[in-house]
């Protein structure tokens, strides 16, 4: 569908990954130009002079890109999960900062990775606490860049996304797990320190060598249906008033046990052995992944959302998973493969 010669424009970047699609789609749906950025599409990562045209005149930018965190964090794979967001988010900086008609509202992904392990009381975007180490060290460079200097024509917000249940690579990792007999649930414990968590950035936190907290499979687990992911974006582009973090959870957050029991549930297998980090550690080296996704204890709590008024489509986590499988049926299995 074309939109309108008046239409307002939207610019995504990093549009190409599955949160990126369903917000293309909305967006169109909605009646807005979208024109994207990324190594391929409308501009191109470098091409500072396209990336401006683009901005200039939009009446939002979303920035989604980054290296995918589903991998194993080589020294190759740290170094780019970092660049590629904080070059490609500065990137967009420069180009609003030089725009004559900048954007009204900047959406910039972040993580609520960005909290610490915490299995006591829920982290919101006033009272949280920051953790340490790799992800966390991710988490606020990316947030630094994006936050630096005055943009006084800009509404700047940033989105710290739990992990997003949909038709992605984190969803589908979960039942891969189960698929390889580990659908129990994951139980952290002693394995040989490595060194793939250590901090990095301009202001490196943590151990150098990595350790694990005694849960037994109490973590907790923080997650958002795509649809709200959708949902909220619209809700935040609409409210002048909202700026800042803002976490994008539901408020039903889960532990791990209740996350593996209904995933199996889901997948229709019964049994699921539980699994240890010694057992979860080489398991995640074949699916080229790293445990911290289902050991570390994450909680994050929709404070600003909650606050102004938004309605969560999928506050339980049975029947948003129910959900994600059924976007795929009559072919749901194909959902838990790797």
């Amino acid at each position: 569908m074309t939109p309108p010669p008046d239409a307002p424009r939207v610019v995504i970047a990093g549009a190409s990954g599955f949160v990126g699609r369903a917000l293309a789609t909305a967006f169109a749906e909605d009646g807005y130009e979208v024109v994207t950025v990324g190594r391929t599409g409308t501009a191109v990562w470098g091409d500072e002079e396209g990336i401006v045209r683009l901005v200039d005149g939009a009446d939002v930018l979303i920035n989604l890109a980054g290296k995918i965190v589903s991998c194993r964090y080589t020294d190759a794979n740290r170094d780019e999960i970092l660049r590629s967001r904080v070059e490609t988010t500065r990137e967009l900086h420069a180009a609003v900062t030089r725009a004559n008609r900048p954007p009204r509202v900047w959406m910039n992904a972040s993580t609520a990775t960005i909290y610490r392990h915490e299995t006591e009381s829920g982290n919101d975007e006033v009272d949280g606490v920051f953790g340490e180490g790799f992800s966390v060290d991710v988490a606020t460079s990316w947030e630094r860049a994006f936050f630096a200097g005055e943009l006084p024509s800009t509404r700047r917000v940033a989105l710290r996304m739990a992990i997003v249940l949909g038709d992605g690579p984190a969803t589908r990792m979960l039942f891969a797990l189960g698929r390889l007999g580990l659908g129990g649930p994951q139980i952290d414990s002693w394995w040989f320190p490595h060194r793939r968590y250590r901090g990095i950035g301009a202001r490196p936190t943590g151990p150098v060598r990595s350790s694990w907290h005694r849960t037994s499979g109490r973590q907790r687990f923080s997650w958002i249906h795509l649809d709200d992911v959708v949902a909220s974006v619209r809700f935040l582009r609409d409210r002048d008033d909202l700026t800042g973090p803002v976490n994008l959870a539901s408020p039903g957050v889960s532990d791990n046990r209740t996350l593996m029991r209904e995933v199996r549930r889901v997948a229709r297998m019964p049994l699921g052995l539980p699994a240890y980090r010694w057992m979860l550690d080489p398991a995640m080296a074949v699916l080229r992944n790293e445990p911290e996704l289902v050991l570390k204890s994450r909680w994050a709590v929709p404070r600003v959302l909650g606050d102004a008024g938004f309605r969560f489509r999928h506050t339980e986590l049975g029947p948003a998973l129910d959900a994600v499988a059924g976007v795929r049926r009559p072919r749901a299995r194909d959902l838990f493969s790797a």
